[in-house]
């Protein structure tokens, strides 16, 4: 216990020291995911410190939850692409209330729009490039329109985000439309996206995407350092 209370004051000493001092400069990563897209739109200085001291993220209750959704869908739709269960956080939640919640929103999923719908694609990874920057990510799914036209889709399990919240997860819709676009040789103006909160049976089409200019924007908000590269402050 002394051991403990010695490292916690420690940490406490320098937090509060660190909050005493000047900005630091960190640089921008040449490659980002398009999570760090979104915290880049809702908060620029928490991808700071994320990038200038990264540390393992809190296991999430929801992500095995929103795993066995996705491999369940995959079976649904004859398609088996998604990463092992155990490579995500969350892996090691207790399976029975897992399967409890499994059958909550398959049974959801069942009553929604989706439900007769046949995807073209599933979990697709992507790599584009937006300004100076590789964003990397995965597209849930990808449906065909009747017209010709696409709409990529994004899983939910969770709660429909309000406000800034919501706005900055718009940012990932954008960022897979681009990539659809890019990927499929299409204009943007041909390819929608969506979220869809599976326990809600709610689809959030958000009317105000970024296009591509409004993305490369984004990114080239963060200044350039002495060196040339982008950087932010922590």
């Amino acid at each position: 216990m002394r051991a403990w209370e010695r490292d916690t004051d420690l940490l406490l000493r320098e937090r509060a020291t660190g909050r005493g001092r000047s900005r630091t400069t960190v640089e921008l990563p040449t490659k980002l995911t398009v999570s760090s897209l979104v915290t880049l739109a809702t908060d620029p200085g928490a991808l700071a410190r994320r990038i200038r001291r990264p540390v393992p993220t809190q296991p999430a209750p929801l992500a095995r939850r929103g795993t066995s959704f996705h491999k369940w869908l995959e079976s649904r739709w004859g398609q088996q692409r998604l990463i092992d269960d155990f490579e995500l956080p969350g892996a090691f939640d207790e399976p029975e209330e897992i399967d409890a919640r499994l059958a909550e929103l398959q049974e959801r999923f069942d009553e929604s729009e989706w439900s007769g719908r046949e995807p073209l694609d599933l979990e697709v990874p992507f790599e584009t490039m937006i300004a100076d920057r590789l964003v990397r990510g995965r597209m849930d799914a990808v449906f065909e329109r009747e017209d010709g036209s696409y709409e990529v889709v994004d899983w939910k399990t969770g709660r429909p985000p309000t406000g800034k919240a919501a706005r900055g997860a718009a940012v990932q819709l954008a960022a897979y439309r681009l990539a659809w676009s890019h990927l499929a040789g299409v204009p943007l103006e041909r390819v929608g996206a969506a979220f869809h909160y599976v326990r809600f049976n709610q689809t959030v089409r958000p009317v105000d995407l970024l296009d591509e200019e409004g993305l490369v924007a984004l990114i080239e908000s963060i200044p350039r350092s002495g060196s040339g590269k982008r950087a932010s402050g922590a």
